[in-house]
């Protein structure tokens, strides 16, 4: 099956498949997995790429499904890329994979970008620049940019404040700094034919966010990870107008459900004549899915 848009409620651009399937289908990673819909009180949790794919395909919406890839040991429980890209051949009906290489990576990044690219037929990448611990405008990410500029395929950034080691003593280790919106102003600038997504309302810097994709024509934002009724009133004066062309839906998943978001989303004052572009349009026009 393939990604019929006609059919297609929303695309969700952004969701994490935080286990592999053989990490799921295990006595160890069911277990895991239910300690922690225990601790966050979901059933939704540790899913694997299948099992994401059968609850959008539920929803009669499509998901933007990636990992996120570490210079450490990787988590015993998350999947590879080529397993993402793998699985979600079976569901195309459903998943639009994103692949995950570290910029530090720098030149072999780039040849695992585009192997992936070649191989798998990966739509996009993503980069999470305070858990990877890297500037977006740093040169050694460039070499993997190129990659993903030939194929002008779509660059997703994490910006803005991090559930990751929210609350702890020393926030986890994770710097803020990285995930500043500015720095990919600059990335937008010489790479004009990769498409950037700046994730999450970008809080502290949401003005500045607002500023750059405006300003640069292939920048979006996408609207996941927050409630919608926490949004902050520029972003939801800037969706119902100037970029009400360039925004996306997103959740966060698992951290948000679809029902939740959209049910929150009836909360704000973003207009109900713009909507149908923020879950599904823009999307679906970014992705070469649909045309103008």
């Amino acid at each position: 099956m393939t990604l019929d848009i006609s059919s297609l409620q929303a695309i969700d651009v952004h969701t994490h498949v935080h286990f592999s399937q053989a990490a799921a289908a295990s006595p160890e990673g069911g277990a895991r997995m239910e300690q922690m819909r225990a601790r966050f009180g979901s059933d939704i949790l540790g899913m694997d790429l299948p099992g994401i794919a059968e609850f959008y395909r539920q929803r009669n919406m499509a998901a933007v499904a990636f990992t996120i890839d570490s210079l450490g040991e990787p988590s015993e429980h998350a999947p590879t890329n080529e397993e993402i890209g793998e699985l979600a051949a079976r569901h195309t009906d459903a998943i639009i994979p994103f692949a995950s290489v570290h910029p530090l990576r720098g030149k072999g990044g780039a040849k695992i970008a585009r192997r992936l690219i070649e191989t798998y037929g990966f739509k996009g990448f993503k980069f999470h620049p305070s858990v990877q611990e890297f500037y977006p405008n740093d040169p050694v990410a460039f070499p993997i940019y190129e990659v993903l500029a030939e194929y002008q395929l779509p660059a997703l950034f994490h910006t803005g404040q991090n559930g990751v080691g929210a609350g702890t003593k020393g926030g986890g280790g994770v710097r803020l700094k990285y995930s500043d919106p500015l720095y990919l102003d600059d990335v937008a600038v010489d790479f004009p034919d990769m498409p950037i997504i700046m994730a999450h309302p970008s809080f502290p810097w949401q003005d500045v966010a607002l500023s750059v994709a405006t300003h640069k024509a292939q920048v979006y934002i996408d609207l996941s990870g927050w409630s919608p009724k926490y949004f902050p009133p520029q972003l939801v004066q800037y969706a119902n107008t100037l970029l009400r062309k360039k925004v996306l839906f997103g959740t966060d998943f698992p951290l948000f459900t679809p029902e939740r978001w959209t049910a929150d989303l009836e909360k704000t004052e973003i207009r109900d004549s713009v909507k149908p572009d923020i879950m599904l349009h823009n999307a679906a026009r970014l992705f070469g899915l649909e045309s103008e």
